[in-house]
């Protein structure tokens, strides 16, 4: 049950005293003190060129901070608003009484006068400024709310009220009890009783996501002013600077975290603290870290040719010390820098080895990592790749590398998904989220926000997306937003997922504005992602040429940097569009090409789909017979291991098979291939179905209702064409002949 201070608050996903995910998709709701907040902002545009011009300059600081942070009790708002101006809280005070007091209609025809703000030639507030984004953001929240909400949010209003005239009776009776009292008494009565200040701002009650942010950016903030605090009258204290550094790149300062950085070295030099512990050695110990660590900070922020500077400053200053330690952390760090520009496996083999030669497991087994992730995208063996993943699993398990373990699970995830085995994929995934290296190895201390555990994560919520498990996908997701903040190291991994998942899920539900609206965003996080869901959502308006332009250069481009799982995407939708524009000879060769690279690199469900790609080709050339026996060879595959829209288009494409070849047949027989392909149009519909694919859905229903009017079954038949009639109307019509689409 809810305590009473939570049943102050009200959000409109509120059961049981529970907060639930706001599905509104908007950051903020309407709360009782938030509400107050609008009545002072009303109270303040009414008083307009009554107030001075010392009182307005006060009420404009004050407004920020109550604006971003967490909600307080109504005492303590009336007491910062007496300090700025007593005159105006008096006024917000009666006019929350007046409401309180009042009927449920006094607070309807508040929120209907707040829109008057923004009305006239001169509005009292502009609309994109701060007060006016809270104002619209308020406006928004309380017109989303059903009637329900809408008196609890009343309810909760008027107990906010009266707890606030019950504390202020008590407060009374304290006085007249304690007005004989010495006046350090009061003065500490008084201490305790001042408003929140920005750096006492806690996360006690419930946060929108809009305080949530403005309350961990405090954090950061409070904590990069205590360190700076420190730092003036410990300027040499070497440590403060590297928390200040690690403080900095928690939110992707890149000024700041270099400046501490740098200084954090000068000081490990002035003061001789690593002199002590290495005798002379000490001092270019040091220098070379500290180029070797600026090389790492430059690298995570992208600055590669910074980055390679660094390097080879850290490179000279180790060979001339003999430092074949550091050598080896450079050789990693090397690769790293020239992988973004060519091929550079031998550097990368010749690492492993040194790495193993001066005893480095850790720096051994890294480089193995990422041999076999060169090697997958290579075209090697899945067998091979995961020997090579035994042999270093082999090395963290002895020396108890936990950290690396995690790495490794996540990379057999990554593979399996590249290879299509999504069975496989899911059950490294269900290891990882199982180990006990995830767990809390001290009191309150958890490993589970490595870059792992988000991939392993991502991964999960893409595989219960593809099954048509979106609660679950929604539970992962919001997991992971917990887990990782916007603004953390690895946020991008999941906003791409995020991103992607919504893309497709529009594009099923035909909604292509929706998923045109999302390219942008996709495009932000992985550019080639992004260009080419902008082809995809150009194919399904019809824009044929303009598509047809933005994969061939997308093509050019992925044959260029070998991305060879995305030239093959490329490819069948390339092939889709001859199939539209009824250029079907032309597409053979493509879907050809499209086979012999998935072959070539072991990738099994792409070519199991373009196999599938190939056998539709074959149907409207005239040759179903032909592609019904080319569909046995792919269809396993993909029913063991595809998402379900591609077993539902699977399905749909065999059913289509059946009932082309069956034209040739005998009556008898022709009634068997027909009655088969209805129970395959089933299996179909119900595969759509779970992902709310309403096209193909609308596709299946014509198929069944057409075969149930050939084999005479009437009632079966209007069934099916009055579902489709009802999809007809909603979706709209390209006017695409059903038999040039295949998913």
């Amino acid at each position: 049950m809810a305590s009473v201070h939570e049943s102050l608050y009200f959000n409109p996903m509120m059961t049981n005293g529970v907060v639930h995910a706001n599905v509104f998709g908007i950051k903020d709701w309407v709360t009782p003190y938030k509400m107050a907040l609008l009545v002072l902002l009303s109270e303040l545009g009414r008083a307009g060129a009554q107030l001075g011009l010392l009182e307005r300059r006060r009420l404009n600081r004050l407004l920020l901070p109550l604006l971003q942070g967490p909600d307080m009790p109504l005492s303590r708002l009336r007491k910062a608003i007496e300090e700025c101006c007593p005159h105006l809280a008096s006024s917000v005070h009666i006019r929350l009484k007046l409401m309180a007091e009042g009927e449920l209609k006094d607070m309807e025809q508040f929120f209907d006068d707040l829109s008057d703000s923004f009305s006239g030639t001169e509005p009292e507030v502009h609309k994109t400024s701060v007060v006016g984004l809270f104002l619209r953001h308020m406006i928004l929240a309380y017109n989303k709310l059903s009637f329900s909400q809408v008196y609890k949010l009343y309810t909760a209003l008027q107990q906010y009220f009266q707890n606030d005239e019950k504390k202020s009776g008590i407060d009374e009776s304290d006085m007249e009890l304690t007005h004989t009292e010495e006046p350090e008494g009061k003065m500490e009565k008084e201490e305790l009783d001042v408003p929140l200040r920005e750096e006492e701002i806690s996360c006690s009650g419930p946060l929108s996501q809009k305080q949530a942010e403005y309350f961990l950016s405090q954090q950061v903030s409070s904590l990069q002013k205590e360190l700076n605090n420190l730092l003036k009258f410990n300027p040499d204290f070497a440590e403060a600077h590297y928390l200040s550094y690690l403080n900095s790149l928690r939110v992707q300062d890149v000024f700041s975290s270099t400046h501490s950085l740098l200084h954090y070295f000068d000081r490990l030099i002035l003061t001789g603290a690593e002199s002590k512990s290495n005798g002379d050695e000490g001092y270019g110990r040091s220098l070379r870290y500290a180029a070797l660590n600026l090389a790492a900070l430059h690298c995570r922020f992208g600055h590669y040719q910074q980055a390679e500077l660094a390097l080879q400053e850290a490179i000279r200053i180790a060979q001339e010390s003999n430092d074949h330690v550091c050598l080896q952390h450079c050789l990693s760090w090397l690769y790293i820098l020239e992988q973004k520009i060519f091929d550079s496996c031998v550097l990368l083999e010749h690492s492993v080895n040194k790495s193993l030669h001066f005893g480095l497991p850790y720096l051994a087994s890294l480089g193995i990592q990422s041999l076999v992730q060169q090697r997958a995208f290579a075209g090697k063996a899945a067998n091979k790749l995961m020997d090579a993943l035994k042999d270093s699993d082999l090395l963290h398990w002895k020396h108890s590398l936990s950290e690396l373990i995690d790495i490794s699970i996540a990379q057999k995830t990554a593979i399996w998904r590249l290879y299509g085995r999504s069975t496989m994929a899911l059950q490294q995934a269900q290891t990882l989220l199982s180990m006990n290296s995830l767990e809390a190895v001290n009191v309150g201390v958890q490993q589970n926000n490595t870059e792992s555990f988000a991939v392993v994560l991502c991964h999960l919520a893409e595989l219960h997306a593809e099954q048509g498990y979106f609660a679950a996908t929604s539970e992962i997701l919001k997991h992971l937003k917990e887990r990782f903040p916007p603004n953390s190291q690895h946020a991008q991994l999941w906003m791409l997922f995020d991103q992607k998942i919504q893309f497709e899920r529009a594009m099923n539900d035909g909604r292509y504005h929706i998923a045109d609206s999302l390219v942008a965003g996709i495009t932000a996080l992985n550019s080639i992602e992004g260009i080419y869901r902008k082809a995809i959502v150009l194919k399904a308006q019809n824009q044929m040429s303009e598509a047809h332009k933005l994969l061939q250069k997308l093509l050019i481009h992925c044959q260029k940097i070998k991305n060879t799982e995305m030239v093959i995407s490329v490819l069948l939708s390339i092939a889709e569009l001859y199939w539209r524009s009824s250029c079907h000879t032309i597409a053979l060769p493509v879907l050809l090409q499209a086979l012999a690279l998935a072959r070539e690199y072991s990738l099994q469900y792409l070519a199991s789909e373009t196999v599938l790609n190939l056998a539709f080709s074959q149907l409207i050339l005239g040759i179903p017979e032909q592609a019904l026996n080319i569909l046995h060879m792919a269809i396993e595959p993909v029913l063991a291991h595809g998402a379900v829209l591609d077993k539902g288009c699977a399905m749909f494409l065999v059913a289509k098979c059946q009932v082309a070849s069956a034209a040739s047949y005998t009556p008898q027989k022709k009634i068997e291939a027909l009655e088969s392909a209805i129970l395959n149009l089933n299996e179909a519909e119900t595969y759509f179905a779970k992902v709310d694919c309403k096209e193909q859905l609308r596709d299946v229903l014509y198929f069944q209702a057409r075969l149930f009017h050939t084999l005479g079954k009437i009632q079966e038949r209007n069934k099916c064409a009055m579902l489709f009639r009802q999809l007809h109307q909603e979706l709209p019509a390209h006017g695409v002949p059903l038999i040039n689409a295949f998913k």
